[in-house]
């Protein structure tokens, strides 16, 4: 009988999860590790849903790259709950409305690297359109390559390309770790 109630529990959570997914215009979403493999899978299956949906090339150009751009950022930047797992992983959520997309993404990371990633990222915010292709210029001549990888370009090339203010907030999960949520939003028209 246990086994019957614990299988009621999650097809009735499962059932609430689709409905909440629905209502809130979600089309695909990922939890795990973020590779290169999975990074390829996730942008095709987002490839092939805008254009079912028949949106414009230019639309679809900024969808697919800022998502990639935003998995990249999760497979180079992402921390672990545990210092003994080495896998980087993340959630990567993809809605849509009338008159936009979201691209959500959300991982661990350490409580040491917030106020430079908050710095960062509400000086990204305060920029205008010159300002950003400025800053891109910078950071292409100046800019560092750090040991992950990145030379500080990222969040500079998601305001660029969906020309909108980078939504971001940090949960704190404990002492040494917090829940980094980014919200990237593309303009449907």
């Amino acid at each position: 009988m246990d086994k019957n109630i614990e299988n009621q529990g999650f097809l009735d959570f499962a059932y609430q999860m689709y409905k909440s997914m629905k209502t809130n215009e979600i089309n695909l979403v990922y939890e795990g590790e973020v590779t290169q493999e999975i990074t390829k899978t996730f942008t095709s299956l987002t490839e092939r849903s805008l254009e079912k949906s028949q949106e414009s090339n230019t639309v679809q150009r900024k969808v697919f790259n800022v998502m990639v751009e935003c998995l990249q950022n999760i497979s180079k930047h992402a921390d672990s709950l545990d210092d003994n797992e080495s896998e980087r992983r993340g959630i990567v959520m993809v809605s849509h409305g009338e008159t936009s997309y979201n691209i959500i993404t959300g991982n661990v990371i350490k409580n040491e690297k917030v106020p430079e990633l908050e710095a960062s990222l509400a000086h990204v915010n305060s920029l205008d359109k010159k300002g950003l292709s400025d800053l891109y210029k910078k950071q292409m001549r100046e800019g560092k390559i750090s040991e992950k990888g990145g030379a500080g370009l990222g969040f500079i090339d998601i305001a660029k390309k969906t020309g909108s203010k980078l939504n971001y907030e940090f949960k704190k999960l404990n002492e040494d770790v917090s829940f980094f949520i980014l919200t990237s939003t593309v303009k449907r028209n």
